[in-house]
């Protein structure tokens, strides 16, 4: 073998190897990123006590809840908690939950809403909780599937009046099923330190959490997601949902989000197409703004669903 040649074998096996190397990590973080399992960066604790939000949370573990289902088009059975305001109303909050959550995580949450008089569906997302599935959806797969929710409540309550409401991923989720086609019952939505893409959280986290290049890894990453779950990191868009928003819209956010950087509901405020408002909480990390200011948090939702509903 000529010197030459044994060059040219030598730079075919480096990247050779690079190139597997690249599909091994792209699939060990798909894993991560998208295939359920215990999440280890992500509080699993239970509430503790001091936390300003742990009353809210025993008092909705105290109610009488429901249990509603839905098949999705691909036969996964999904699963959602209905809680009926003590006082009879037509208003109904839908929440969705965060990145490897679940229902019972946005107690709290279900509790200040029955609060302010309105009646409660927590679902379980695709590959959450009860529901079935195997791979998380990040807000765009489970788009569809909040479209479906909306219209069991419309088919139970022909004069329901629905806003939806998510945090952290389900903020993202809130968004992107605002740029779905929904019926007039809904009236409004509320989003709290959701990301803009998928993409551009899943590029963040790179190298917040891993300290590594979003390129190439995260386009391997979200061409895996594209065979595997259906959809590309970039088409898994919260701006380009909301730009086909018309109705109005709360975005709330912490200003010491160091998850989902906080420069994103600036993008995200400015692409809806509605009526908005956008809150900014100080010294608030991701997810925290209601426990972080419980009284302002409530106070500040009621008013804004007030106005529309």
């Amino acid at each position: 073998m000529t010197k030459k040649r044994k060059i040219i074998t030598m730079i075919i096996g480096i990247i050779s190897v690079i190139i597997i190397s690249l599909f091994g990590a792209g699939i060990y973080f798909f894993h991560v990123a998208e295939v359920r399992a215990p999440k280890t960066f992500i509080n699993n604790q239970a509430m503790k006590p001091t936390n300003s939000l742990y009353r809210y949370e025993q008092e909705f573990n105290k109610l009488k809840k429901t249990t509603w289902h839905q098949m999705t088009p691909g036969g996964l059975k999904l699963d959602a908690w209905y809680v009926a305001n003590p006082q009879k109303t037509h208003k109904t909050i839908v929440i969705a939950h965060g990145f490897a959550g679940n229902k019972q995580k946005m107690a709290a949450y279900g509790e200040m809403f029955i609060k302010l008089g309105y009646n409660v569906l927590i679902p379980d997302d695709r590959a959450a909780g009860s529901s079935a599935g195997k791979l998380i959806g990040f807000g765009w797969n489970d788009r569809k599937d909040y479209v479906r929710w909306i219209h069991q409540i419309v088919k139970k309550d022909s004069h329901s009046q629905i806003a939806i409401f998510g945090v952290s991923m389900g903020g993202a989720t809130t968004m992107m099923t605002a740029g779905e086609k929904l019926p007039t019952n809904v009236k409004a939505f509320i989003e709290d330190c959701g990301y803009d893409t998928v993409k551009n959280e899943i590029a963040y986290q790179a190298g917040a959490m891993y300290h590594i290049p979003a390129y190439p890894l995260v386009d391997i990453v979200s061409l895996i997601s594209k065979v595997r779950a259906g959809y590309t990191y970039g088409e898994a868009s919260s701006i380009k949902q909301l730009h086909k928003n018309t109705r109005p819209m709360f975005f709330i956010h912490g200003g010491a989000d160091n998850f989902v950087p906080t420069k994103m509901v600036y993008r995200n405020y400015a692409a809806t197409q509605g009526p908005k408002k956008i809150w900014v909480v100080p010294g608030a990390k991701h997810a925290k703004s209601f426990e972080t200011a419980p009284k302002e948090y409530q106070k500040k939702v009621g008013n804004f669903l007030a106005r529309y509903m």
